[in-house]
């Protein structure tokens, strides 16, 4: 049976980088141990929750004598909800399938690889002249992607990388024109794109072929890691931090954003531009990936930029991650958080300028500069590049339009969760306003004040009523009687009767 025949059953399109929260919510002893309860939360809405119990986590320290107290137990559930935080807000971290599958065993139970090897070994059938030297375990941050070594039957020294991956929750395209896409990547020649050697897609996933580079990618050089080892093994905790050189970082920023220009232009929608998706190649920089966009992956950076709502577009998300980019080649590693207040000391305040323009807070609120307005800035603008390479990429005019459809579909998308972002930020913003001790103190005086304006109002009232009581008493018999079911006439008073 070929690749393309029989394509398994369709799963539910979840995406990957919506940021789980996990909360200990109680605890019991149970024996000789005490077990935690989790309640475990998928972005931002509460519906979206569900528990995990029966887990007895190993950290921090356990205590041999009196490790059933009521306040030692309190006492370990704060650090291993600590934790349970650490692990959930590191970006590496948070993205490991370990992780996943320990807080949301329900959508992350499959074994992926062994998935990944089915539909590899099915194309083998239709494709003989390939071989699978080794799985690359874990060599990439998605669940759903997997990698193998490969090699040609009739040139056994040569090696080259295979990678599969499963749709994602941004497939727009008709199963046709993603399969037709899919197939014309070979055909994509540039400079500073990674060249696709084979390419194919079923309805549910697509299968390339590249050739394997020793020396890796760019997250590689700046973390002087080892491309074949596990991602979080190469980038979880570097021993080292150190930035590229100035002009590496002019060089490879000016052909990255050559390559982005170049799609735009297409009306390619990429999104996808982070360090491990930049090949090296001598000294010049390949993007690799392009397919990430066509099988409607999420962003390595999506739980970012999704925080800000004027990075709508493909383009600002592709200029946002370039800032990201920059940053990482500048100082070594990400920045800790997005936007950024301030930045480290640089190798020239030209770089400063192009990170302010893509990370700074004005920049994430008020939105990003163009692809052709960072090649005019002074980092760049000097760079020479030279490439006798003429870049080719004929994409249909039919392709086209579904690749436009496709891109205002995935925007949609986006903005929708933005807006969602956007409203549950302010209700908490308002309620943590609500609860505040200002706001109860100011609470109170108003109680107060209101209290008292109702005892005057009252005391007027009652003073009014008197008045009017003696007048009728007054008059005599010149005074009409008025039965208890008539209605009273109204009294001079009545203005100052609360409402």
């Amino acid at each position: 049976m070929a690749f393309m025949e029989k394509p398994p059953a369709r799963k539910v399109l979840l995406d990957d980088t919506v940021p789980l929260t996990a909360a200990i919510e109680a605890s019991q002893s149970l024996q000789s141990h005490t077990e935690y309860i989790i309640r475990v939360q998928r972005g931002i809405s509460v519906e979206n929750s569900w528990q995990i119990a029966g887990l007895s986590l190993p950290l921090p320290p356990k205590k041999l004598i009196g490790n059933m107290d009521r306040e030692f137990i309190a006492e370990r559930q704060k650090g291993l909800q600590n934790y349970l935080n650490v692990i959930t807000t590191n970006h590496i971290l948070s993205n490991c399938e370990l992780v996943k599958k320990f807080l949301d065993p329900n959508n992350y139970s499959a074994n992926y690889t062994e998935i990944a090897l089915q539909q590899v070994s099915m194309f083998f059938r239709s494709e003989p002249k390939w071989e699978v030297v080794e799985p690359l375990k874990d060599i990439g941050w998605r669940i759903r992607k997997k990698y193998f070594l490969m090699k040609i039957k009739n040139q056994p020294k040569e090696r080259l990388v295979l990678s599969w991956a499963d749709l994602g929750p941004d497939k727009y395209l008709s199963d046709k024109d993603f399969q037709c896409l899919i197939k014309l990547l070979p055909s994509c020649l540039h400079p500073y794109i990674y060249r696709v050697t084979f390419a194919t897609a079923n309805e549910s996933s697509a299968l390339l072929i590249r050739m394997f580079n020793e020396k890796g990618t760019l997250k590689d050089l700046i973390y002087k890691a080892k491309p074949k080892d596990p991602f979080l093994k190469k980038y979880g905790n570097p021993k080292k931090i150190q930035g590229l050189e100035l002009q590496q970082i002019k060089t490879y920023g000016r052909q990255i954003l050559e390559v982005l220009k170049f799609l735009h232009d297409k009306g390619f929608p990429y999104g996808h531009l982070h360090a491990s998706n930049v090949m090296l190649d001598g000294d010049t920089c390949r993007l690799l990936d392009l397919e990430n966009s066509l099988l409607g992956l999420p962003s390595f950076y999506r739980s970012c930029f999704s925080q800000f709502r004027k990075i709508n577009t493909l383009e600002s998300v592709d200029v946002h991650c370039f800032g990201h980019l920059l940053y990482e080649m500048t100082y070594g590693r990400p920045p800790d958080s997005v936007p950024v207040d301030s930045f480290p000391p640089a190798p020239s305040m030209a770089v400063v300028a192009v990170l302010e323009s893509t990370l700074s807070c004005e920049a994430c609120k008020n939105g990003m500069p163009t692809v052709s307005r960072l090649l005019q800035m002074p980092l760049f603008s000097d760079v020479l590049l030279t490439t006798s390479e003429k870049p080719q990429f004929k994409i249909p005019t039919k392709l086209k339009e579904a690749l436009r459809i496709a891109k205002e579909c995935i925007e949609k998308r986006l903005i929708e969760e933005q807006k969602q972002i956007h409203h549950h930020r302010r209700l908490t913003r308002a309620q943590s306003h609500h609860g505040s001790e200002e706001e109860r103190k100011k609470r109170k005086i108003l109680a107060r004040k209101k209290s008292k304006r109702s005892a005057v109002e009252n005391s007027e009232e009652h003073s009014a009523k008197y008045s009017n009581s003696n007048n009728s008493a007054g008059s005599g018999a010149s005074s009409p009687l008025t039965s208890p079911s008539s209605p009273t006439p109204p009294s001079t008073a009545v203005e100052h009767a609360p409402f």
